[in-house]
């Protein structure tokens, strides 16, 4: 996906926002390998309300 955003755009401009965009990207990615609706996970996110996976507690 990185390469993607190269041709696209040409890069970011700095590396903060690199970061952000590698983020958003690691979210959309874990959301849709759970089921989420991606649009819905992130409306939700932006308003505070953020989805995080489960943890499985080992007893």
């Amino acid at each position: 996906m990185i390469k993607a955003q190269l041709k696209i755009s040409g890069g970011w401009r700095t590396r903060h926002g690199a970061h952000a965009w590698l983020r958003v990207r690691g979210y959309i990615s874990t959301a849709r390998k759970n089921g989420l609706h991606i649009i819905a996970a992130l409306r939700d996110a932006i308003t505070g309300n953020p989805w995080l996976p489960t943890t499985i507690e080992m007893a």
